[in-house]
Parts: structure tokens; C-alpha cells; sequence
């Protein structure tokens, strides 16, 4: 895939969040509800907690908090028994985004996309009081000075924002976004390996790439699972890389590592490299299910709105 010449870049809230999304997520939380739940989080857990909403009883040990008691039931039993409540956890959403050089290619922009993607599950987020997270990963193209020169080892993590949470945040959380470049290579599974490391708490985390990763995607993934986050992972590509555009002989080079291949793009090749691709999705498909990850296969022309409030909502993700 050739990547885009003069791409358009995000430089403001308002390019990267649809207003048609933000017409379809009404906020659900009046001032005083956001006040009570600001410590709690907005999400019901199985467990037993101390919210507002009624679960089940148990009978009184000693030790228990007399303030459970169901006096009620004492009354007509003479028996204590203790009211139990859901606790209502504070869930996270965690956003990685592959800002590697593949991404920033196709009509529309793949990295783009991403971006707008990412936005928009953050505004969701924000606005219903969960915490937020985004890590961008990566590694930026290396500068070699000197025959010997070594930099330091890649983390793969370009940079990040953790511990947002609602609406006020919104514009903090657009200029991290608006700010991030796809230039370099990846180095996916160190990256997965300190976000596995950094991650707290429990919640969904969301894997925006089109998950074309030299070193494989599969030791990286594998750090990401359990843990007390459910992952999904969003394959993002082009309408280009599905149906390409190209023929002739022609001299490719890999934004990424810099090899170059020459090849003659025939019907013969063509036909032969969809094939190849409709395979390697669908072993990534196969490798996400096998462990209780989601994988969806999205073009860069999908309207956002769709995406999430239908797609990702059918499946889960989003409430």
C-alpha cells in the first residue's frame, strides 16, 4: 500500500469527535448522581458492595456493620439479617494506538481513523465517568551518527495519558490525540509488556492497529490478556489494502525497516496477495478467539457513529 501524500492532520477537537456521535450519547448522569458515583465508577460488579442498589441478604455475623441490618425483617422474624448491595466498580478504558508508518496510508487515512476512533471512545468514556487511558506505541525511526552508535533499547511506548475522567477532560485528552505522528517501526511486544506492567485496576482494553507486525502480533497480545481487562482488538485498514489500485513493475520500500522489493503487479498477483491477506485475517481472527479476544475487521471509511454505537455495541464493548 502506498502511503498517503500530504496527509491530513487533526488539529482540533472538532476533527477528530463527529458531531452525529455526540448527538447519539446523551449524557446519563444528572450533577448529583456524577457527585455520588465520582468515586465509585459507573459500572455494576458481581460482587457485594456498598451501593445503592438492593442484591440479596445474608444473616448477621458478629463483626457486621449494624447500619445493614434489615430491621424489617427483625421484626417480623426476630432474626438479623444483613442487606447486601451491588458495588459498582471503577472500570477502566484503556486505548492503544499502533503509530507506526503503516498506518498513515489509504483514502481515507488509515491513521486518521484511528484517531477519530480513539476520540470518540474517549468522549464516551469521559462522559460516563469511567477512567480513561490512551497509550500511543511505536518506535521513531532510528539516527545513526556513527558506524558503532547504539541508542537505547525500545520500549515501544511513545507516550501516553492515564486517569482521566469526565466531561472537562474532553479537550486535554483531544490534544494528546492530535498530537501524535505515525513515523518509525514497532516494537509491539515491548510495548504490551509495559503496558501490561503499568495497566491498574480492571476494564476494557481496545488495540486500534492494523496489526501488520513484523515480529508478530501474537507475543504481545498474549501479555495483554486477563488480568481484569477484556480486550478487543480493532483491525483497521484501508479500502486501498483490500482492493488495490495498482499495476505495472514497481520498486517498493517498507516505510518501517526500509526493505525494498521490486515486483510486477499482474491479475495473477493480485488475485494471489487477497488471498494471502484473507488468510492472515482470519488466523488473527482465529488466534483473538481462541482467547476470549475480540477481533473487527473495519475499513477506514466506516462512519464512526456506526462503528461504535452499532457495531461495537452489538458486540458488547459498548453499552
Amino acid at each position: 500500500m502506498l502511503r498517503t501524500e500530504n496527509p491530513k492532520r487533526p488539529a482540533s477537537l472538532d476533527e477528530l469527535l463527529d458531531s452525529r456521535l455526540i448527538a447519539r450519547v446523551p449524557a446519563r448522569h444528572h450533577q448529583q448522581e456524577n457527585l455520588r458515583r465520582q468515586a465509585q465508577g459507573e459500572r455494576r460488579s458481581k460482587k457485594r458492595g456498598e451501593s445503592v442498589e438492593f442484591a440479596d441478604h445474608r444473616p448477621y455475623v458478629s463483626g457486621d456493620d449494624l447500619r445493614h441490618i434489615d430491621w424489617n425483617i427483625f421484626g417480623r422474624l426476630d432474626r438479623l439479617f444483613l442487606k447486601l448491595f451491588l458495588e459498582e466498580e471503577d472500570l477502566c478504558l484503556h486505548v492503544v494506538l499502533d503509530c507506526s508508518a503503516s498506518h498513515d496510508c489509504g483514502q481515507p487515512n488509515k491513521f486518521l481513523f484511528m484517531q477519530q476512533v480513539a476520540m470518540s471512545l474517549g468522549y464516551i468514556g469521559l462522559v460516563n465517568l469511567n477512567r480513561v487511558a490512551m497509550t500511543a506505541i511505536g518506535t521513531p525511526p532510528l539516527t545513526v551518527t556513527g558506524a558503532d552508535a547504539q541508542g537505547p533499547a525500545p520500549t515501544g511506548v511513545l507516550s501516553a495519558v492515564r486517569d482521566l475522567r469526565g466531561r472537562r477532560r474532553t479537550t486535554e485528552l483531544a490534544s494528546w490525540i492530535c498530537s501524535l505522528r505515525p513515523d518509525g517501526g514497532s516494537s509491539f511486544t515491548e510495548a504490551c509488556k509495559r503496558i501490561a506492567l503499568s495497566r491498574r485496576g480492571k476494564g476494557v482494553m481496545v488495540v486500534l492497529s492494523d496489526f501488520f507486525i513484523k515480529e508478530g502480533y501474537e507475543d504481545g497480545l498474549r501479555l495483554l490478556m486477563g488480568r481484569g481487562y477484556d480486550v478487543f482488538c480493532l483491525q483497521v485498514l484501508s479500502p486501498q489494502e483490500l482492493e488495490p489500485d495498482i499495476t505495472g513493475d514497481l520498486r517498493l520500500r517498507d516505510v518501517e525497516d526500509g526493505d525494498f522489493a521490486e515486483v510486477t503487479v499482474s491479475a495473477g498477483l493480485l488475485k494471489r496477495y487477497k488471498a494471502n491477506l484473507a488468510a492472515y485475517c482470519d488466523q488473527l481472527r482465529a488466534f483473538c478467539g481462541r482467547r476470549d479476544m475480540t477481533l473487527l475487521t473495519v475499513k477506514s471509511d466506516t462512519p464512526i457513529d456506526v462503528l461504535l454505537l452499532d457495531y461495537l455495541r452489538r458486540r458488547g464493548v459498548l453499552r
